[in-house]
């Protein structure tokens, strides 16, 4: 029996760990399938507080979990495969074994949408992301592309225009799912060129550890051709990592959990921290915050009931 479990083990997760340590909870963190959330897969982090010089993503969670883990917090590999949240305590399984938990705190994330491209995968953190808030600054004066059609992908591709020298949109189809004034405030900027009907079928070039040029394929009529670019920015969406949850938490309905105000979801006891509530800004600060204020949640809850 535990009084605290946190699920998941990147930003918000041992953001959480750390407070409900701190205040004698003895959490146990189930790192989930990706330890450590996406910031595992950025180079360098150069937005959050209190790193001048900038940090790997990497060792910015190492970081963390440490501090976690200096306080009384447990961590301990795997994913949870089933969940009960139907009365406290509630119970949770890892493959056959069960845990219980007086408070549950969500941190278990959202996972990017990728190509599936082995190219692709390959480069991920050496010019192919998911973020652009993260590392456009790192393209500032080189021609970069971003894949997508919606509103993430024209913010993505507006956002980039402050630091590289043009910015591709490539899409799959002739129409986008852009609204109106996003479409039309992309098609306004100078800086942003367009190629639709195409689809990206290699990344180059993993032996070089950077992205040169990326293959494209004519949706229409099969074509290939080479299009120069330094850097790929996925804007094709994100999915949370919520499946375990149907049925019991309120999810909108792209499998985001519905916030009740504060760190609260509909159920008592069950609170939510990080991109697995926040489909707008999805931060690594904006993580932490969440995480703090779930294990504040969860610390008054325990405090009330003695």
């Amino acid at each position: 029996m535990y009084e605290v479990i946190v699920i998941g083990s990147g930003c918000a997760g041992s953001t959480a760990a750390i407070y409900a340590a701190r205040a004698s909870l003895k959490p146990l963190v189930i790192e989930g399938l990706e330890a450590g959330g996406q910031l595992t897969l950025t180079t360098d982090v150069e937005n959050y507080p209190g790193f001048p010089e900038g940090i790997m993503g990497p060792d910015l969670v190492d970081r963390m979990k440490q501090q976690a883990q200096r306080f009384g917090a447990t961590y301990r590999h795997g994913a949870v495969t089933r969940a009960d949240l139907s009365s406290r305590p509630f119970k949770l399984w890892i493959g056959d074994e069960r845990l219980e938990a007086q408070t549950l705190i969500v941190a278990s994330g959202a996972s990017a949408r990728w190509l599936g491209l082995p190219s692709e995968q390959a480069l991920v953190g050496h010019g192919v992301s998911s973020c652009a808030t993260c590392d456009g600054f790192f393209f500032r004066g080189q021609p970069v592309t971003v894949i997508g059609g919606g509103d993430s992908a024209m913010e993505e591709a507006l956002f980039l225009t402050k630091f590289a020298t043009d910015v591709t949109i490539v899409h799959r189809r002739e129409e986008f799912r852009a609204s109106k004034i996003m479409l039309d405030r992309a098609r306004a900027n100078d800086k942003i060129k367009w190629i639709t009907n195409a689809t990206v079928t290699e990344v180059a070039d993993p032996e070089a550890k950077a992205v040169t040029s990326l293959r494209l394929r004519s949706t229409v009529n099969g074509k290939e051709w080479d299009h120069m670019t330094s850097a790929l920015f996925l804007a094709i969406g994100h999915v949370p990592n919520t499946d375990v949850f149907k049925g019991q938490l309120d999810l909108d309905e792209q499998g985001y959990i519905v916030s009740h105000g504060g760190a609260r979801t509909n159920i008592p006891g069950v609170f939510h921290a990080g991109d697995v509530e926040d489909r707008v800004y999805r931060q690594a600060v904006t993580a932490a915050g969440a995480g703090c204020k779930a294990a504040i949640e969860a610390e008054r809850l325990l405090e009330a009931e003695g």
